[in-house]
């Protein structure tokens, strides 16, 4: 976001990012899509220097802390993030026979994309991402309770650690979860 909004301004520096599904759909109650975000995770870490401290995904967003190592920034690696997953999920929902919710979905990401002039089809991401730099060890900690929280909060497991789709199980237990983590000293 520009002109007055959140934007990232230390392009290195780690950050609490959170990318929100247009009319906060719950795609990601599906594995297929779920895994999709997970893959360009991974990709992103191998191929464009995407360094993931700690990352939880809900049913219709995915917290993140992040930084990148040089000389790829932040905002260009989360844009081919969120150009790949959403391009790719779509595909998939629109490939998926057995996918129930299929037409309404694809009809409200139609209608999010024709609102948004950046977009020639669908959009599927909401366009902000509210990054907050972690510019200190409170702001960091504040924000790592918060997201590996979120699914016990939301009542889909007891601990932290339960959930599959983050980095609870990496922090609570001598467990790796799906995505390599880059822990902070």
């Amino acid at each position: 976001m520009s002109e007055g909004g959140y934007q990232i301004r230390d392009q290195f520096a780690v950050h609490f990012i959170t990318f929100s599904v247009v009319e906060w759909i719950d795609v990601f109650t599906r594995k297929i899509y779920a895994d999709i975000v997970v893959e360009s995770l991974k990709f992103c870490q191998t191929n464009k220097g995407l360094q993931i401290h700690a990352w939880c995904l809900m049913s219709n967003h995915i917290h993140l802390i992040v930084s990148t190592k040089q000389p790829i920034t932040l905002s260009e690696v989360l844009r081919d993030f969120k150009k790949f997953t959403s391009t790719n999920i779509i595909k998939a929902i629109e490939n998926n026979t057995r996918e129930s919710r299929r037409n309404w979905m694809l009809w409200i990401f139609k209608k999010a994309g024709e609102k948004n002039k950046r977009n020639k089809n669908y959009q599927f991401w909401q366009q902000e991402n509210n990054p907050i730099e972690c510019s200190t060890h409170e702001i960091l900690q504040s924000k790592m309770k918060y997201l590996h929280e979120n699914p016990v909060r939301a009542g889909l497991v007891r601990n932290e650690s339960d959930y599959i789709y983050s980095s609870g199980i990496d922090y609570y237990t001598k467990e790796k979860g799906l995505i390599e983590i880059d822990f902070l000293n």
